[in-house]
């Protein structure tokens, strides 16, 4: 089968959204929304992947509110950014892609200086990520929190996005509230998978009738946190059940616990000298000597290989009937066309991107096989200080 003829590059669709081909960037944090604003820098890499020929290219990770805020280069979505958001939107869709925004709160893995206010979580708490104290959310602020969803779903229709996709993984807020280790509450927030679930589906419901008639909803969830008293696959079954329930349109399967299990997401090993060289001193100087001289134990290797969730992702294929996109190690013809035969609707892909925006065109010409990324993760490494780049 020549590459062009492949079933990579067939329309999909997503909800009221028809994408032109089966592949979309995974929402990876870029790190270019300086001063939490969208600038030319985020504008021309989104411009690039989509000319590239990816079906849709969400941009990563904009907090709902100014306490969801993790780093000071994420975009914050609020009234003022709408009009260079549609300037994004609509480069976007003049190279035949569909635009996507992923949305979420990064619950405790903030700090102060960067949120304004101290880190609030599902629980409360000290927070070694950070380093910070934490304390939970009330529940009269949970409210608050679940309308600051529906509000930036109507910012992201302002600014013309096709699809939202709502982070419910990686120990974010939504995530924080599902998984037993982080969510020790007592109230109706806590305690069974029943209160854990409450928060997401208010959060889904609010999105969803913000999302209306015309823009697709995806969400991003764990199919497992990565560590002992996290979420299993089985409760994680129950919460993609209850997703399906509730009417979103597809589910991102992914898996891990940013600040728990991290190569459970990325897989590979963490290049520790580069975390720690990009650091700033000023606010990390016992961080570095810590991440140095400990960092292998705290961040563990996960061994890499392509395709390394599609295993776990066809146990959630064969209970669910949604659309559900795949992550993880997609970085070959061969591998994208095993997961899409395995009966997922699409894939999502980062790293490969991040080192060849046009990797989709060259897959389609037949031009690459495969990507050239080595899974270096210095762009991980390095994405958390500075703007993302590859170094493969």
């Amino acid at each position: 089968m020549a590459s062009k003829d492949s079933s990579i590059f067939t329309p999909v669709r997503i909800g009221p959204v028809t994408l032109r081909n089966r592949v979309i960037r995974s929402a990876a944090f870029e790190n270019m929304a300086y001063g939490n604003k969208p600038p030319q820098d985020l504008k021309d890499y989104h411009v690039a992947v989509a000319r590239g020929g990816v079906g849709m290219p969400p941009l990563a990770y904009a907090s709902v509110n100014r306490s969801g805020l993790s780093f000071d280069g994420q975009l914050w979505m609020r009234e003022e950014i709408v009009p260079a958001l549609k300037e994004i939107t609509d480069a976007v869709h003049a190279q035949g892609a569909k635009a996507s925004i992923q949305l979420g709160h990064c619950g405790n893995m903030t700090h102060r200086s960067t949120c304004g206010c101290m880190p609030v979580g599902a629980s409360g708490g000290f927070n070694v990520y950070s380093p910070t104290f934490v304390r939970a959310l009330r529940e009269d602020e949970i409210e608050g929190l679940v309308e600051d969803f529906g509000h930036s779903v109507g910012l992201a229709r302002q600014a013309g996005f096709d699809c939202v996709e709502i982070h419910a993984g990686h120990g974010y807020l939504i995530s924080q509230f599902l998984s037993p280790y982080s969510n020790r509450r007592h109230d109706r927030f806590g305690g069974s998978l029943e209160n854990r679930m409450r928060f997401m589906r208010m959060v889904i419901r609010r999105v969803m009738e913000a999302a209306g008639d015309d823009m697709g909803v995806l969400v991003k969830m764990n199919m497992y946190d990565g560590f002992r008293r996290g979420m299993q696959r089985v409760e994680c079954l129950e919460v993609a059940r209850e997703l399906e329930r509730l009417g979103v349109h597809a589910i991102v399967l992914s898996a891990g616990f940013v600040s728990k299990a991290p190569m459970q997401v990325m897989r590979g090993a963490m290049p520790l000298r580069t975390l720690a060289h990009y650091m700033d001193f000023r606010k990390f100087w016992w961080l570095k000597a810590f991440v140095r001289l400990f960092g292998r134990i705290v961040i563990p290797t996960v061994p890499y290989k392509d395709a390394y969730f599609l295993d776990d992702a066809v146990e959630f294929r064969k209970a669910l009937s949604l659309p559900l996109v795949y992550v993880g190690g997609m970085v070959s013809r061969s591998s994208i066309e095993k997961v899409l035969d395995a009966g997922f609707e699409a894939v999502q892909m980062a790293r490969a991107l991040v080192r060849d925006t046009d990797f989709v065109n060259k897959l389609r010409s037949g031009e690459v096989e495969r990507s050239g990324c080595r899974h270096s993760n210095y762009c991980i490494g390095r994405m958390y200080s500075l703007q993302m780049k590859c170094n493969s």
